[in-house]
């Protein structure tokens, strides 16, 4: 089919394109990359900040999907800072990395997941050292932090992020891919920005995502959303952010 039959016209070389995608796909596809990445071998798999709780209804639950994907002779450990359900070992993931292997073993994972955590750690750069240095040559990370949410103390929240943001933070890592995702329990609504076919994650993407994150409204309509709301707001924009969290899946490179 052709632009003139109505459908939109094919992407010219250079141009940024908007791709969308499900949580659930690229979950999916990054299973299959450690899949790859270990061959027959059963993966060494740890989730950083485990414990689960009521509010953690959008929530994968990990344990089950490794489990289900490679069998019960997978290695899963779950760590938080708190204990709790789930939760192997409460350790810290800001501590350095020798202090994680003397209470977990030397032998390095193949794959670290850490969703919704760094934006509570009171360092999230050592943080990221930790999990680089915890990492097998080769093993994966995904990294999933909130772009725009609202304050949820858990104990504490402390930080925001971009992608570009955690990039820097995770500069020992090769990125191989990421991806924006909605935050409403039940949606699961992805979308990536790639370049002639490859992931971008340059600043010029910028221009694109501004008009995709945040919804400006005139002051009828502000009115109307703040009568809405459950509790009393103050009227203190005419823009509003939507829940948002940007993804981020690392490989770590080969020695």
């Amino acid at each position: 089919m052709t632009a003139t039959d109505g459908a939109p016209p094919p992407p010219r070389k250079g141009e940024l394109r908007i791709v969308g995608t499900s949580v659930t796909r690229e979950t999916e596809r990054l299973l299959e990359r450690v899949a790859e990445a270990v061959g027959r071998r059963a993966p060494r798999v740890l989730q950083v900040g485990s414990r689960t709780s009521v509010s953690d209804r959008n929530e994968r639950n990990w344990r089950a999907l490794v489990s289900r994907r490679f069998g019960a002779h997978a290695d899963f450990v779950g760590i938080d800072i708190e204990k709790g359900s789930n939760v192997d070992r409460q350790l810290d993931i800001c501590r350095p990395s020798s202090a994680i292997r003397q209470a977990l073993g030397e032998e390095p994972f193949d794959f670290i997941v850490c969703c919704h955590v760094l934006e509570h750690t009171v360092a999230p750069w050592k943080a990221a050292r930790t999990i680089e240095d915890l990492l097998r040559p080769g093993g994966l990370a995904y990294v999933a932090t909130p772009w725009s949410q609202a304050f949820h103390a858990s104990p504490d929240d402390y930080w925001r992020f971009s992608i570009r943001g955690l990039t820097l933070l995770f500069d020992g890592l090769e990125i191989l891919s990421s991806f924006y995702s909605g935050g409403d329990v039940g949606l699961d609504v992805a979308y990536r920005l790639e370049r002639d076919g490859q992931l971008d994650i340059q600043a010029g993407g910028g221009a694109v995502e501004q008009g995709l994150f945040q919804l400006v409204l005139d002051h009828e309509d502000n009115q109307a959303v703040l009568a809405r709301q459950a509790t009393g707001r103050l009227p203190v924009s005419r823009t509003y952010l939507p829940t948002l969290f940007v993804n981020l899946v690392g490989r770590k490179p080969q020695k």
